[in-house]
Order: structure tokens, then C-alpha cells, then sequence
């Protein structure tokens, strides 16, 4: 009977259960070796032998195993192929291997009678408000509970909440070096001259812009120095913000200015209606 291959994916580190896959040239098939171990209607094959892990599986037995799958919904992703079932007879869940992790699933194992299970969050064994009825349990050998996708999760914030922190105490120390370097410069006199050259720069640097010759890289380059300096932009902050309100004031200012002439419009129709025209006297004056 044809055996699956087994590989191991040249990407992932060679202690990671995931990246060991199982491939069949001939039926252009690959599947992952747990989603395989875990899925609920497979077993290995009879010729397992845990020395020789090549002919772990038969590529009729894994076709078989997919096809049913096809048929299941999976609880998480709601797609289809979902082999993986709760290990309670009654519960009607199904995931893939990996939508079993993310969704906090226990999975339990036991490589010397292979046995591999997974309980779904409503019927883990180790939590205390579950909903596993003893009933239904199947039967059960020792077996070892693995780590679920929870602690993993935990794992990888705990890691990059102390890469954070390792970042700020760096960003902190190189902060305490140049406030100490400052405060040197300046009780040696040199903060004057520091600050004169800084000037010199800008001045050169306003000269490049404002020279219509100057060449385009330049340009650009005296552009990206000017914005890296956290001075420059800003003031080019200020500005705008200043600029911002002195606008809002001023359009204020003309929408009373507006409001009080429109006032004044409506008083003098108001005094034109009430008096009276005035009357012509060209015909008194020639007479």
C-alpha cells in the first residue's frame, strides 16, 4: 500500500511539531502531521513503527479522512473539512487542527499508545466550570496535556511586552547620555559655538531650498535632513497650529463684522419704508 512521505518544512524550526508534513508525489497531496494525527476518523497505519516515522501513513486511509471531512463545518472559520472532532460523544464540534487551537481547545497525547485528543472549550477536562459530563467520557489512558494555543498566545505577549520594555530602558539610557553630554558642553563653555554652528547649518540649509539651481537630489536631501530633525518639524507644527487659529479668529471676526452690517441693511430699508420721498422742487425754481 502506498505510504505518505514524510518532510519537514525547510522554513520552520526543526522543533516545531507543525512543521512536519506528510506528502503524496503521485496524488500532488501534502497534509501536516497533526492535522493527520488529531483528525478524529483516522488512524495510523498498522504498519507504524515509532523507530521509522516515513511510513507513519497510508495515502488511501489519509484520501478517505478527507473526503469525510468534507462533509464537516468547522466550528471556528465555518468552513468546510473540518476532521477534527470533540472528544465528547455527544458534542457536535468540529474544527481543523489549527482552528482547534485558536479557538482554546485541550490537547491531550499519549505518543506511546497514540493516542491523540481534543476537547473543545465547553468540554475541557482541566477547567473548572466545564460542561464534560463523566458519562460520556471514553475511555482513557495517562496522558500528557499539551500546551494549547492560549498559552502560546501568552507566551508571545509576554515576549514582546519585555522586548518593549528592553526598548525604553535603551531609549532611556541613550536619552540620560546626550542630557549629560549637554550639560558637559555647557560647563566647558562649548554651548555657544554648538548652537552657532546648528545656525550656520540651517542658514546653508535655507539657501539650498530657496536657490532655484539647486539640484534635485540636493534638494531632496536637505528636505529629509531638515524633517529627521524633531526642531524642525515641530515649529513647522507651531507654525501651522498658529497659523490654523489665526484663521479661525479672523473668519470669526468677519461674521460679526458681516452680522452688524447686515443689522444696519435691515434698519435703513426699515427708515426708508417710514419716511417719505423727497419732493422735487425743479418745477418751483424755474418758475
Amino acid at each position: 500500500m502506498a505510504k505518505m512521505l514524510r518532510r519537514q518544512c525547510a522554513f520552520c524550526p526543526e522543533d516545531e511539531e507543525c512543521s512536519i508534513m506528510y506528502i503524496a508525489e503521485g496524488q500532488n497531496l501534502a497534509v501536516h502531521q497533526d492535522c493527520l494525527l488529531y483528525s478524529s476518523g483516522f488512524v495510523e497505519s498498522e504498519e507504524h513503527n515509532p523507530e521509522n516515522l516515513d511510513i507513519r501513513f497510508d495515502v488511501a486511509s489519509v484520501v478517505n479522512e478527507l473526503k469525510r471531512g468534507r462533509r464537516l463545518i468547522c466550528n471556528f472559520c465555518r468552513k468546510r473539512g473540518a476532521t477534527v472532532g470533540c472528544e465528547v460523544k455527544t458534542c457536535r464540534r468540529s474544527y481543523h487542527y489549527f482552528c482547534a487551537l485558536c479557538d482554546d481547545a485541550a490537547i491531550e497525547t499519549d505518543e506511546v499508545h497514540g493516542i491523540y485528543r481534543v476537547f473543545c472549550p465547553n468540554h475541557d477536562p482541566d477547567r473548572k466550570n466545564n460542561l464534560y459530563d463523566e458519562d460520556s467520557k471514553r475511555e482513557r489512558s495517562p496522558i500528557t496535556v499539551q500546551s494549547s494555543s492560549a498559552k502560546k498566545k501568552m507566551i508571545v505577549k509576554e515576549k514582546i511586552a519585555e522586548d518593549s520594555l528592553e526598548a525604553l530602558r535603551k531609549k532611556q539610557e541613550r536619552q540620560k547620555v546626550r542630557v549629560e553630554f549637554l550639560r558637559k558642553c555647557k560647563r566647558a563653555g562649548l554651548l555657544d559655538e554648538i548652537f552657532e554652528e546648528m545656525l550656520d547649518t540651517l542658514h546653508l540649509a535655507q539657501e539650498k531650498l530657496m536657490d532655484d539651481s539647486t539640484p534635485d537630489a540636493v534638494y531632496e536631501e536637505t528636505v529629509i535632513s531638515l524633517f529627521d530633525c524633531g526642531l524642525f518639524e515641530n515649529i513647522l507644527a507651531s507654525a501651522h497650529s498658529a497659523s490654523y487659529t489665526g484663521t479661525e479668529e479672523k473668519i470669526q471676526e468677519l461674521l460679526e463684522t458681516r452680522k452688524r452690517l447686515d443689522t444696519q441693511i435691515e434698519l435703513l430699508k426699515d427708515l426708508k419704508v417710514i419716511l417719505p420721498p423727497p419732493e422735487d422742487t425743479s418745477s418751483c425754481t424755474s418758475e
